[in-house]
This record gives C-alpha cells, structure tokens and sequence, in this order.
C-alpha cells in the first residue's frame, strides 16, 4: 500500500485554520482582540516567509485552550468549524483524496496545526490517519504544552518516521501534496513530491526540480 500525504492548510483548504482560529477567537471577544488580531498576523507572517518560531507561536496559540474548560472549547470550535471552515472545504480537495483511496493508497493528513484544531477537519475528509502537532492533556484540561515535537518543517519528517514505524508502512512509492516551501523537508523525502497553488518559493524550487504543480481551487 502506498501513502498518499496530503498539507492541510492551504492545500486542502482554502484557507490556513491556524490564522483562522485566532481569527475567530479574537472576533468573538473570547481574546483581546486588537492584540491577538496582531500577534496572529505577526506570526502568520513569519510563517509564510520561514522564520516562525513554532515553539513561541504555540505558546501564543495554544494559551486560550489552557484558559477554558473542554466543553466550553469545543462548543466554541463547533461554531468555528461551521463559520471558518465549511466555506474553505475544496471539492477539488476531496476529489483527489478520493482519487487516491480509489487507487489503493492510504491518504494520511499530516500538518503542523494542532490536533484540537484539526481533528474534526481531517473528520470532514474521511481520512482517519493525522498527523499534527499533539496539545497536552492533563485531568482533563489542556495545559497549553504540547506532549511530543512540533509537527513542523523537520518535525514533518521526524513525526512520519515514528508513524511509519509504528504502521509498518514506508514510503515507497509516496505522494506529499502541499503548498508551502516549509514543507520542503518532506517533499524531498517522498517518491512524488506535488506543489498545491505554492507560495513562491515552493513554486520556484517545484519548477528548477521538475516537480508538477496543480491547482485544487475553483
């Protein structure tokens, strides 16, 4: 069987549910809004030029999920998943998932958005395999830590070894579908690396290396 990854944000969404995570915590006064509105962009930012620092963007991030008990978030994320999600869902998206499990491969989600996010989202595909960045639980609660590497640029590649191992699976014969240049650390690794609408960078590097490059917007 041959594994079929897939980016999440801005791949098969039309839209990165990070940035809009705070965006909807910021515009339901659930956060201060005029400084969560700024931080969010700052590092939404640093993020698309490569220079995030994933480990203080989560400590930013994950904050509101210490803040709050488990029912009060996940009511508050059942809102967000009708308002900021469903309008991004790319039929194109799902289509090619389809493609692949049609074929015989193991569509696998694999991004650096935490599992609280995009649990329900990976739902929403029918993919049962995610691998994302894993926010702490402890009694119950969320702590605002995470329990494992951040599932971002090389802790893409260190996280899908672990799986593959525990899964008995490689990657031969492997596709990776994504669209950002700090995906590049993956896209190498893989038999079929696939630039999805790429930043420019991506673009650039998908285009000196003869990788294809689609679109899966309308």
């Amino acid at each position: 069987m041959s594994i079929a990854l897939f980016d999440l944000d801005n791949t098969l969404l039309a839209g990165d549910s990070d940035y809009l995570w705070g965006c909807f915590l910021a515009e339901k006064g659930i956060v201060d809004r005029d400084y969560y509105e700024q931080e969010n962009q700052r590092y939404y930012d640093q993020y698309k030029v490569g220079d995030l620092d994933i480990h203080e963007f989560l400590r930013f991030q994950l904050r509101p999920l210490a803040e709050h008990d488990m029912d009060t978030l996940n009511r508050w994320r059942a809102h967000y998943l009708e308002e900021m999600i469903m309008p991004i869902l790319l039929p194109k998206a799902q289509a090619l998932i389809d493609e692949h499990r049609g074929r015989g491969d193991l569509p696998v989600i694999i991004t650096a958005t935490n599992r609280f996010i995009t649990g329900p989202i990976a739902e929403l595909f029918g993919v049962e395999q995610l691998l994302a960045t894993e926010p702490e639980v402890v009694d119950g609660r969320y702590t605002g830590g995470i329990t494992d590497i951040p599932c971002f640029q090389d802790g893409k590649v260190q996280k899908l070894s672990g799986w593959l191992e525990t899964h008995r699976q490689t990657l031969e014969n492997s596709w990776f579908y994504s669209d950002s240049h700090n995906d590049l650390p993956l896209l190498q690794k893989v038999t079929h690396p696939v630039a999805v609408d790429p930043d420019e960078i991506l673009r650039r590097h998908a285009g000196a290396h003869g990788w294809p490059v689609i679109s899966l917007r309308d």
